[in-house]
C-alpha cells in the first residue's frame, strides 16, 4: 500500500491550520517552534513518549511500556472491581447513540436523548446506579475523540491489546482518545441501556466508532509485551499456540432501542443486538429489544412534535428499561437463569 508518510512541509502546513484564527498572530513565532517539536516527534515517530518498564507480571519485565495504557488498564481493573462489588448496587449504563445536539450545528436535541432520558427516569432508582454515555459529545466537546479501529484484531487476536494500546498515538496527533474512559463504563455496568437513530440504513457513526474499538474487549491480549507491541510474527506465532479468549463483557445484560424515519429500524435493532449477543451479553427480554418509526414518513421538520404525540413509543422505551431493571436485579440475587450460558462453544470467534 502506498505510504501515508508525510514531506515536512506537508505536516508543517496542515499542522499549524488549527491555529489559523487571527487571535495567534502574535504568538506565531512560537506557534512555529512547537511545530517544529511536533515534526521531529512525527519524523522520529515518538508514538508513546512515556515509559516504563513493564517489570513483573509481564511476559517481557524489560519491554518499555507506555504509561497511558498502563493508566488505562488500571482503571479498567477498578472497574471490574466495581462491577464485581457485592453491595446489592445494580449499575445501568444508557448509551445516546446520536451525534445530534442542541449545541452544535443541529440547534435541536435529538430523539434519541429523549429516549435516554424516559429510559433514565425509569432506571433511576435507590438500588441503581446510572450512568448516561453521550456520544453526541463527539460532535459538539472540544477534545472529544474516538479514533478509528486499526484491525489489529483481523491480523491476530494476540496483536489486538485490552485496553486498546494503538491510542493514543502522540506522533500523529492522534490524542484525546475517549475510549480508556468508555471500557470502563462498559466493565462497570450490570446492564446496558443502547440506543441509537437510523442513519443510511445503519447504526450512527460515533456508535459504530465506539463498536469497532471494543473489538479488544472480546478475546484480545492483555499483555502488549508479549508482542513487543505490535510485532504481527510474534503475535501470529502466539494465537496459532491456542489463544484464550477472554470476553470482558460475558453475562452483561443488555436493552436496545432503535428509532428512525422511514427504513432500517429492524435491520439496525437486529445488528445491534447481534452484535451484543456476539460478545457474549444476555438480551434481558424479548420488551427489551425494540425498533419503532416516529413520524414514518412525515417532515422531519415536525419529528420531535411527532415524538411527543407517540406515546405508544414512550410507553415501549419505558417497558424496555423496566424489563433491563427487573433482569438486573434479578441477576444481582442470583434469580436469574440465562439458559446456555454455562455451554462450552464448539467454536471460538
Amino acid at each position: 500500500m502506498p505510504s501515508p508518510r508525510l514531506r515536512k512541509a506537508e505536516f508543517l502546513s496542515r499542522y499549524l491550520e488549527q491555529f489559523i484564527d487571527d487571535g495567534f498572530d502574535e504568538v506565531r513565532g512560537q506557534l512555529d517552534r512547537v511545530a517544529e517539536v511536533a515534526w521531529q516527534a512525527y519524523r522520529d515517530e515518538r508514538k508513546s513518549p512515556h515509559t516504563v518498564k513493564a517489570g513483573k507480571g509481564f511476559a517481557d519485565p524489560d519491554y518499555d511500556l507506555s504509561v497511558d495504557w498502563l493508566r488505562a488498564r488500571d482503571a479498567a481493573n477498578a472497574a471490574r472491581d466495581e462491577h464485581d462489588r457485592a453491595d446489592g448496587i445494580c449499575r445501568i449504563l444508557i448509551v445516546n447513540g446520536s451525534p445530534r445536539s442542541e449545541h452544535s450545528c443541529p440547534g435541536e436535541m435529538s430523539k434519541s436523548w429523549r429516549i435516554a432520558e424516559i429510559a433514565r427516569r425509569v432506571l433511576d432508582a435507590d438500588d441503581t446506579a446510572v450512568e448516561m454515555l453521550d456520544l453526541s459529545r463527539l460532535a459538539s466537546e472540544y477534545g472529544r475523540n474516538i479514533h478509528p479501529c486499526k484491525a489489529c484484531y483481523s491480523t491476530s487476536a494476540a496483536l489486538c491489546h485490552f485496553p486498546c494500546s494503538c491510542y493514543p498515538n502522540h506522533s500523529l496527533g492522534q490524542t484525546q482518545d475517549w475510549m480508556n474512559d468508555i471500557y470502563p463504563m462498559w466493565l462497570r455496568a450490570h446492564g446496558v441501556f443502547l440506543i441509537s437513530p437510523v442513519n443510511w440504513f445503519m447504526a450512527s457513526s460515533p456508535l459504530k466508532l465506539m463498536m469497532d474499538r471494543m473489538v479488544c474487549m472480546d478475546g484480545a491480549n492483555y499483555d502488549p509485551s508479549s508482542t513487543h507491541g505490535k510485532d504481527a510474527a510474534e503475535a501470529k506465532a502466539l494465537e496459532l499456540a491456542g489463544w484464550d479468549y477472554h470476553r470482558e463483557l460475558e453475562g452483561r445484560l443488555f436493552a436496545v432501542v432503535v428509532h428512525g424515519d422511514v427504513e432500517g429500524a429492524e435491520n439496525v435493532r437486529r445488528s445491534l443486538s447481534d452484535w451484543m449477543t456476539s460478545i457474549h451479553m444476555a438480551p434481558a427480554g424479548p420488551r427489551a429489544e425494540l425498533d419503532r418509526y416516529i413520524g414514518y414518513f412525515e417532515p422531519y421538520a415536525t419529528s420531535h412534535t411527532a415524538f411527543d404525540k407517540d406515546r405508544a413509543v414512550q410507553g415501549e422505551v419505558r417497558n424496555a428499561a423496566r424489563t433491563l431493571l427487573e433482569a438486573v436485579r434479578a441477576k444481582r440475587s442470583g434469580k436469574q437463569l440465562i439458559a446456555g450460558a454455562g455451554l462450552e462453544a464448539p467454536r471460538d470467534k
